[in-house]
């Protein structure tokens, strides 16, 4: 094998196909990343059984062949060489690598040991890239990150015609956002739960259209696939049954209050700031008001106080202020809407226009508020 590439294409194609590889892998193999070089250029490709990653790019192929390197390794190197074109070769057990007067060899790992990558499941459908990208990091936010809960660390993709619904929870919150998309057989439905890390890492690195497949198969067999210019993904579906999340939403509200996003934003982290571990950030809503409290007693405290609309009784609320971060920081509108039923039941945050107007419901963050003492 040998061929010459440019060291920025290289470079970023080694970054993304190795982000998903093991750092201990239960086989050696399963560390290295897989290079194959043949008429179409050179191909990168990554898989630990659980998620799949090739990346195709131009390369100018003097010999084709394959050679199996760790893939860590090789991506730090990358990225710390010169501007110049790189060209790599196999000698033996080794691979060579020449960037302008920089030189590495790299020890080969058993390319016949390697695991084949599992084949794409049948395209479901296509959506711009920045639209799905946006919506996955919307509801990403919500997702558990407690292995022992395998069920709450996903998303749940639902689609339904040309509508696409994700959904992610770990019990304190939930994000739920809608989109169009262009499904390759109208009318068609299918419901998958992926590991929301590898959706979020993916999305965020798709350009383009962005291609979605999905396959139910047998128990522990189901597969989603991604895949936008020259990269794919694959992942294995997460098994069992994510909660009934839409009966956590409320049908209606009693009271609702709009404030501007971006000075909301700045007050929670002020104040949050003197929040001990676990304590709340108190949301007082009285006519043309909010008032921002965390802290008491003989502890440090802080307040702020924001102009706000409010349409309805007057509310007092608390919440993690981690938790309240993250579901306006996934807002990409002006004003924040809120809708409270009491201060002991969920509220729900969605986008709002100044005058608290707009139909901005494709987004909707409920948040669990945290009880008062007194």
């Amino acid at each position: 094998m040998k061929f010459r590439v440019e060291r920025d294409v290289l470079a970023e194609a080694v970054a993304w196909t190795a982000r998903s590889l093991p750092v201990r892998p239960p086989v050696a193999v399963l560390a290295g990343l897989l290079l194959t070089a043949d008429d179409n250029g050179l191909a990168l490709s990554g898989f630990d059984y659980e998620v799949s990653a090739r990346a195709e790019i131009s390369a100018d192929v003097a010999t084709e062949g394959r050679a199996l390197v760790s893939g860590r390794l090789l991506a730090d190197i990358c990225k710390s060489l010169p501007a110049k074109p790189v060209d790599i070769s196999v000698d033996g057990t080794k691979v060579n690598l020449v960037c302008g007067s920089t030189r590495f060899s790299l020890l080969t790992l058993p390319v016949e040991d390697y695991p084949s990558l599992p084949e794409m499941p049948t395209r479901s459908g296509t959506v711009p890239a920045d639209v799905f990208a946006h919506a996955v990091a919307q509801v990403a936010v919500a997702a558990g990150r407690d292995d022992t809960l395998p069920i709450l660390t996903g998303i749940r993709i639902e689609i339904d015609g040309d509508t696409v619904t994700l959904a992610a929870t770990d019990r304190y919150r939930l994000a739920v956002r809608e989109f169009t998309w262009k499904p390759e057989q109208p009318g068609s439905s299918a419901v998958a739960l992926v590991p929301a890390k590898t959706l979020a890492d993916t999305a965020k690195a798709m350009t383009g259209e962005v291609e979605l497949a999905l396959s139910a198969g047998a128990a522990g067999d189901g597969l989603v696939g991604l895949a936008s210019s020259g990269r794919r993904t694959t992942s294995r579906l997460l098994e069992g049954d994510f909660p009934k999340y839409r009966s956590l939403l409320p049908s209606e509200s009693s009271s609702y209050a709009t404030v501007e996003t971006a000075p909301f934003l700045e007050a929670v982290r002020r104040v949050s700031l003197v929040a001990e571990r676990n304590t709340p950030v108190r949301l007082s809503f009285s006519t043309g008001e909010l008032l921002l409290e965390a802290g008491s007693g003989d502890e440090a405290s802080a307040s702020e106080a924001l102009e706000a609309n409010l349409d309805g009784e007057n509310i007092a609320i608390a919440f993690n202020p981690t938790y309240l971060l993250d579901g306006l920081g996934a807002l990409d509108t002006s004003h924040v809407r809120l809708a409270f039923t009491t201060s002991t039941k969920p509220a729900v945050i969605t986008g709002a226009t100044a005058d608290g107007g707009g139909d901005h419901t494709e987004y909707r963050h409920l948040l669990m508020p945290v009880r008062l003492s007194g």
